[in-house]
């Protein structure tokens, strides 16, 4: 039985720890992560490009069986242990992580991007592909009076990304450093892309 309060209530004190400001140095390494699903197990792929070339540097994955059912506000309790068990395999860490999912864009301010760039104590950006939450305006999506993910539209007739800072990166350098990373023909910045793209071949091979 999953107790919300009490998840509510560690996301209330957790999102007061969330920093908008540029707390970074030179990005030479960008993370991706992104989960696929088969049956009842999560995988967790993460690739490490450089943040110069795009090539790929480093990529791991890790499985585990979900530890609660999907709640709307909660996902970072069901992905985040899988994703934290994939970093610790990862022998050059990225500089910077981009989240399929949200940042600040999140009822209580504290979506999955969020919650993992406190835990790792690293950058992070979180670009969804959906809207959960909010209303849009424009390029922005409002939430309680806040500007919450910018609206970008990186490929014509693709529907939408929503990119919302997570952890120690202000807006405008989340949403810079996501546009900068758009490869064309793909919609999704190159981490995020690469990630959803190894996610989709483990669940080929994952047993």
């Amino acid at each position: 039985m999953v107790d919300i309060k009490k998840l509510i209530k560690e996301q209330e004190r957790l999102a007061k720890k969330v920093s908008l400001k540029n707390e970074y140095g030179s990005i030479k390494l960008i993370g991706g992560v992104d989960q696929s699903y088969k049956g009842d197990k999560i995988i967790s792929a993460l690739v490490v490009i450089d943040a110069q070339t795009l090539d790929i540097v480093e990529k791991v994955y890790a499985v585990s069986i979900a530890p609660l059912p999907y709640i709307p506000g909660f996902l970072s309790y069901r992905e985040m242990p899988v994703i934290l068990e994939a970093f610790a395999k990862l022998e050059k860490k990225p500089d910077l992580l981009m989240v399929d999912g949200n940042g600040i864009l999140h009822p209580r301010r504290i979506g999955i991007a969020c919650h993992i760039g406190i835990i790792l104590d690293i950058p992070t950006v979180g670009v969804a592909k959906k809207l959960l939450c909010g209303k849009e305006k424009g390029d922005s999506v409002e939430l309680d009076g806040e500007k919450r993910a910018t609206i970008i539209r990186t490929k014509e007739h693709a529907k939408p990304l929503y990119v919302s800072p997570g952890h120690k990166i202000s807006m405008k350098n989340a949403v810079d450093l996501v546009n900068t990373l758009v490869k064309l023909p793909h919609k999704l910045p190159e981490p995020i892309y690469l990630a959803h793209r190894y996610a989709d071949e483990l669940r080929e091979i994952v047993t």
